[in-house]
């Protein structure tokens, strides 16, 4: 089944509920009922409360509804045919009267005795192309008709909707094991970061489990582009008002930025809300040649927006944003070959990550048909045939948005699949033409002229922090030995005869940077143990009489199986291995 077709059935299945609840629910008036992403939904104004309790009886209804819908009969009417069918509808007359204003085809579909106001995209048979066990019933919401708070509070009655029911089934099956994994609650519970009312809404505070694993990641994107000529830096997190004037953000981005005034110097700054704009002042300051290009600057930096606090969601959208920025000044004939080395680091980076499998790539392209974009035509041309290039030779598994580019230039958007198969945009490479003119920037060339550089963005996480929530969630909480926050913890069998051997042990582990801890509190065995394995300790090490006459150890790792007689030392270089090569 094609999206169409898919998105066809779905729609269908809205008109079918919305028969549905009009022959339980008599005088109820329905509004609006879309297909979505994953099924369709209906707003209703009902004559009683619908509750989730209820669904299963409005599914029987569908169900015994669907064999007699064989069709559906498209009408055209006028807007008084129309009125009359709805009268006392009040929402839909409220459409009915928007279509008549706009000049537009007015239209009634029927299938069965079902007649709704709608525009069409409908199964031709839905009796023979729905199949009954491939659609449920999910939930009841609130909703605004319109969206719109002012408005009255509808009910709203989502169901889900696929091709058969295994498919169905998968998609169940994804949304109770992300349940599971939500990472709010895998935060709490491996205590790695908290939202304090005090600080505020989307401004994660890292507790020092959390901060392990952004120092981790932080250190392994810098090994990733060390060795392959970026420059680490540092900017301020706020800026004079000038600065986003010359970058255009005070014009086109006011609403996002928060601004700060000097109760001393009494000047108007704003905090930072993309690090570009420093970078350029970077650049800026030195004077270039062609032989110095490309110039790499690498930043994590923390940027601020601010976000609408109903948007505001975990660490998958925050007011403090740490990007995983990086920015590069070439010539454009440089495009082909800066672009393949960050397409490179892409594919490592999710490689370690267990995120490659199924990756897919929108080359986001201009659409020929607009003028809405700044550069020439054949500095466009070059951009977009080095992306082409770069997506041909590097093999990626890539497809064509024509209109998805921004207006300064062309750009790659990778999406990766986590562990349950949810789709994540998460890398992207941008190319930029706007930001090099603003700022007027240059270099020489060999003809000693002023040559301007084409700006790549690029990050290969996105940011830290939603990066993050997507890997506590991939991971389930139980993350690779290189990036657990406590990789090791030694339980001594009796707190007081094995204390001291236990201690020995901890600081030798310490010694070689892997972190340890030691469980030697006044709980049982069995119990510090199973304390252990719920914060997902990759190694556990019990120490009893035994490892303190032979020095050879069991090492129980957290999928349940055990190493035995193994020496402190063995240990030791097996783990620091297992960190240095982040398996």
């Amino acid at each position: 089944m094609n999206p169409e077709q898919l998105h066809h059935m779905r729609h269908s299945l809205a008109h079918l509920l919305g028969a549905a609840i009009l022959e339980l629910y008599p005088g109820s008036k329905l509004t609006i009922g879309p297909s979505v992403d994953n099924g369709f939904y209906y707003d209703i104004d009902c004559t009683t409360k619908i509750s989730d309790q209820d669904l299963p009886i409005i599914e029987e209804k569908m169900h015994s509804l669907l064999p007699s819908w064989t069709g559906f009969e498209k009408r055209t009417v006028s807007a008084d045919e129309a009125r009359t069918h709805f009268a006392g509808n009040e929402y839909k007359l409220e459409l009915i009267d928007e279509i008549a204003k706009e000049g537009g085809e007015i239209t009634l579909y029927t299938s069965g005795t079902f007649t709704d106001l709608c525009r069409g995209g409908h199964t031709e048979n839905p009796a023979q192309d729905i199949e009954p066990n491939a659609f449920r019933l999910e939930r009841v919401a609130g909703a605004y008709w319109r969206g719109d708070e002012k408005n009255k509070m509808l009910t709203r009655v989502y169901g889900l909707a696929f091709e058969s029911k295994e498919k169905l089934d998968a998609y169940i099956y994804q949304q109770e094991e992300a349940k599971k994994r939500d990472h709010r609650k895998l935060a709490k519970e491996l205590k790695l970061f908290t939202i304090s009312e005090l600080v505020g809404s989307g401004l994660p505070l890292w507790q020092p489990n959390g901060n392990v694993l952004r120092r981790e990641l932080t250190n392994y994107l810098w090994d990733l582009h060390k060795n392959r000529g970026y420059q680490w830096v540092w900017t301020p997190h706020l800026a004079k008002e000038a600065l986003y004037d010359a970058s255009g953000h005070t014009g086109h981005y006011m609403d996002d930025m928060f601004s700060v005034f000097g109760g001393t110097s009494k000047e108007k700054f704003y905090v930072k809300p993309m690090n570009c704009p420093h970078h350029m002042q970077i650049f800026a300051s030195e004077q270039w040649s062609y032989r110095d290009m490309p110039v790499r600057y690498f930043e994590p930096a923390t940027v601020y927006r601010d976000e609408k606090a109903g948007q505001l969601s975990g660490l998958t959208r925050v007011r403090s944003i740490t990007q995983d920025d990086g920015h590069l000044f070439c010539r454009a004939t440089q495009i082909h070959t800066e672009v393949s080395t960050i397409v490179e680091i892409i594919k490592e980076f999710y490689t370690t990550m267990g995120m490659i499998e199924g990756y897919k790539v929108r080359l986001s392209l201009r659409d020929p048909q607009s003028s809405n974009y700044l550069g020439s035509d054949a500095v466009w041309k070059t951009a977009e045939d080095a992306l082409t290039e770069v997506c041909r030779v590097q093999n990626l598994p890539y497809f064509e948005g024509i209109g998805e580019a921004a207006f300064y230039g062309p750009k790659l958007d990778f999406m990766f699949n986590d562990a349950i198969g949810r789709e994540h945009q998460l890398a992207t490479v941008q190319l930029d033409f706007n930001l090099p003119e603003r700022f007027d920037l240059s270099f020489t060339n060999e003809k000693g002229e002023f040559e301007r550089p084409v700006v790549i963005h690029r990050a290969i996480g996105g940011s830290i922090e939603r990066f993050l929530g997507v890997a506590i969630e991939h991971f389930a909480g139980s993350f690779p030995t290189w990036m657990a926050p406590v990789q090791t913890v030694i339980v001594p069998v009796n707190t007081e005869l094995h204390g001291d051997y236990s201690d020995t042990l901890l600081k030798k582990l310490r010694q070689q940077d892997v972190r340890a801890e030691i469980y030697n509190y006044n709980d049982s065995l069995g119990k510090r143990i199973r304390e252990a394995k719920k914060l997902f300790v990759p190694y556990i090490i019990v120490i009893g009489d035994k490892e303190m006459e032979s020095g050879a150890m069991t090492i129980e790792k957290r999928d349940g199986t055990k190493e035995e007689g193994i020496s402190i030392e063995t240990f030791t270089q097996n783990i620091l291995n297992e960190i240095k090569e982040r398996k």
